[in-house]
């Protein structure tokens, strides 16, 4: 299995995640919740994309669901994006 890809939020535009979600690997984004510091993984079987968050479990069919869903848990700078 290739190395996950860690970043912190904004680090990463949204197609550089959803380009290496279609490689295989897992994209696994730090981000500060009140405070502290919690890790999100994210990753593609081949036909479902999953955010794995310490508290839930969403799952998308489309990459145009995943990028809606990276782009609104703010994991992504959107300025950037533009």
């Amino acid at each position: 299995m290739p190395e996950p890809l860690r970043a912190r939020a904004g680090e990463l535009s949204a197609d550089e995640i959803l380009d290496a979600l279609r490689e295989g690997r897992r994209v696994v984004i730090t981000t500060e919740m009140l405070g502290v510091d919690h890790e999100v993984t994210l990753r593609h079987d081949g036909r479902i994309f999953y955010c794995d968050t310490p508290t839930t479990l969403h799952k998308h069919e489309s990459e145009d669901e995943m990028r809606m869903c990276i782009e609104k848990q703010g994991y992504i700078d959107i300025d950037r994006e533009e």
